[in-house]
């Protein structure tokens, strides 16, 4: 899996959580997970979780953002799952970075406190699954009460490139760990 950290900043509207977006936007072809900074703000139209179409909205100032695209297959329970571990890998990275937090993963969002670090949202297309995470990285701009990495005393881009180097080595793992089970059954 491909991994890129960009520092060019980019604002996040929803619009980017679509096929091929990394090819065409960083000419990634193939899995890959790419991070960046920027605001957020995703537009009612741009909303994948029903959930959140009623609720106070998306948004946030400056955020670092993750989009993982995947075309081993465009299974949307694979992507809730790669979602969550990759949420739980964030947190995993926090208490490396930040040891003195408590951060608390609920489903695949992470809290400090009752401040709201993260946002995230899996979908699939005919040809690939996509997955948005995203961490506050100051304060500002959220319709809810947030945590946010600088308040943390975390650096962003440390935290984005400890991230994705983190969840290219598990799915790499992964693939090896897949290929080497034998079925059951199977003769030496």
């Amino acid at each position: 899996m491909q991994t890129l950290w960009s520092d060019q900043p980019i604002a996040y509207d929803g619009s980017q959580l679509r096929a091929h977006w990394l090819w065409s936007t960083f000419g990634l072809v193939g899995d890959a997970v790419v991070a960046f900074r920027g605001p957020c703000c995703v537009t009612t139209g741009e909303m994948a979780d029903l959930a959140d179409l009623d609720g106070p909205g998306i948004a946030g100032d400056d955020m670092v953002h993750f989009v993982w695209e995947s075309f081993a297959t465009p299974d949307l329970l694979l992507a809730v799952h790669r979602q969550r571990l990759l949420s739980a890998q964030a947190g995993e990275v926090l208490a490396a970075l930040a040891p003195r937090t408590v951060v608390r993963r609920d489903g695949d969002d992470l809290f400090v406190g009752v401040g709201k670090l993260s946002i995230s949202i899996a979908t699939a297309t005919p040809v690939s699954s996509l997955i948005h995470f995203a961490v506050n990285a100051t304060p500002g701009g959220a319709p809810v009460p947030t945590a946010n990495l600088r308040d943390l005393g975390v650096d962003a881009a440390a935290f984005a490139t400890a991230l994705l180097a983190r969840a290219a080595v598990e799915q790499q793992s992964i693939t090896s760990a897949r290929a080497k089970v034998r079925a059951k059954g199977e003769w030496r």
